[in-house]
């Protein structure tokens, strides 16, 4: 991987000495692994060379690391003939050993957008609903966790950029100064936790709701990797209101979703469309809160621009936010709209005040949260 000093691992062999830098951050600051707690190492598809870094730190800050190896096409297998009572197992075994865990770190991979696209729709709601208590239950409500994007070919390729200079880019973004990156959007956070109206506009997109009394909160390194992004875990549940469209591009459950638009009415989505509005829909019909919105936050990272077809960047982009459905539910959809010029432009208000209009900040308390000033900040 790029240019960058190799190192030697514990099992003697050389490595990039990012990924160790990336390691350390991750068991030092994102999961703050302490002595004698256990922790999760879990690889959906493969990531073995950062799995052993982690391995390495995690022994070095007296932790007890386990390592789960998986693969997106064994899974496809599993699920295409999969049945109810298989995954309700599943389930069982790995509820058990979840509860066991003090922390958990998830290598994301993917290798093939489509890898999951002629899996049945009712195979996929196997899945989640057993992905579900697993992981918005247990995993999310009692680890210490953190969700790592990790750089492939077909990430190189969404991003329009070869793999070496994706790489570079990939561990600049994941190794910035997490800390100051926190300190420097409190102040979005703080208008966020005292703020009752939310007005969005934007081409397509006219939408109100409350988030009074809403915890507002600062993604800064500790649950995902790369970060950034300001927002609440809850809205009013009832209180949304009118029409959204989404202007970046969804992969989700094995299908690329594109021009998805919402119609609420007191709190429900009531219509929906996009490219495969029939497995839109069958995906909003898993349970009674898929169609409910259980997350609103704002993107604030300087050096993501333009999406990448991974939801885990994009959400993060500077001058989008994410509007998402599943609100105590098995589905958790972070959609996101970019409101950048080049997108459409947009505004955002709190009780009736503009705070953000075509992407940038326009109150003075937060001109510092504007992209060539955060980077700046963060340089």
């Amino acid at each position: 991987m790029g240019q960058e000093q190799e190192v030697i691992d514990l099992g003697g062999n050389m490595r990039d000495q990012r990924i160790t830098k990336l390691a350390q951050n991750l068991i030092q600051y994102s999961v703050q692994l302490q002595p004698g707690e256990k922790l999760l190492i879990d690889l959906p598809n493969g990531g073995e060379e950062i799995a052993s870094a982690l391995v390495e730190e995690a022994y070095r800050a007296g932790g007890i690391p386990f390592v789960n190896l998986e693969s997106e096409v064994i899974r496809k297998a599993l699920l295409m003939g999969a049945t109810k009572e298989q995954y309700e197992y599943q389930l069982k075994y790995d509820l058990e050993r979840m509860k066991d865990m003090d922390a958990y770190i998830a290598v994301r991979r993917v290798d093939n957008l489509y890898q999951m696209s002629d899996v049945p729709a009712d195979k996929m709601k196997i899945y989640t609903e057993y992905s579900g208590p697993l992981h918005l239950g247990e995993r999310c409500k009692n680890t210490k966790w953190c969700i790592l994007g990790y750089p492939t070919n077909s990430f190189a390729q969404m991003a329009h950029m070869s793999t070496a200079a994706f790489e570079d880019y990939y561990f600049d973004v994941c190794t910035l100064d997490y800390a100051k990156f926190t300190e420097l959007m409190e102040p979005l956070r703080a208008l966020m936790a005292k703020t009752d109206k939310v007005h969005i506009k934007a081409p397509g997109t006219d939408l109100t709701f409350s988030i009074k009394g809403c915890w507002a909160g600062i993604c800064g390194g500790r649950f995902n990797i790369p970060d950034g992004e300001v927002g609440l875990g809850e809205i009013v549940k009832d209180s949304v209101n009118g029409t959204i469209a989404y202007n970046v591009p969804s992969h989700y459950q094995g299908t690329v979703f594109t021009d998805i638009k919402f119609t609420f009415k007191n709190g429900k989505i009531v219509e929906a469309t996009a490219n495969d509005t029939e497995k839109l829909n069958a995906i909003l019909d898993t349970d009674e809160g898929a169609r409910y919105i259980g997350e609103f936050s704002i993107g604030t990272n300087p050096f993501m621009t333009h999406p990448i077809y991974n939801t885990l960047f994009d959400e993060k982009m500077i001058g989008s936010f994410h509007f998402t459905p599943g609100c105590n539910s098995s589905i958790h959809w972070d959609l996101i709209q970019s409101q950048k010029p080049e997108c459409g432009g947009g505004e955002i208000w709190f009780d009736d005040v503009l705070i953000r209009k075509d992407g940038e900040f326009v109150l003075d308390e937060l001109l510092h949260l504007n992209q060539e000033a955060l980077k700046e900040a963060l340089s």
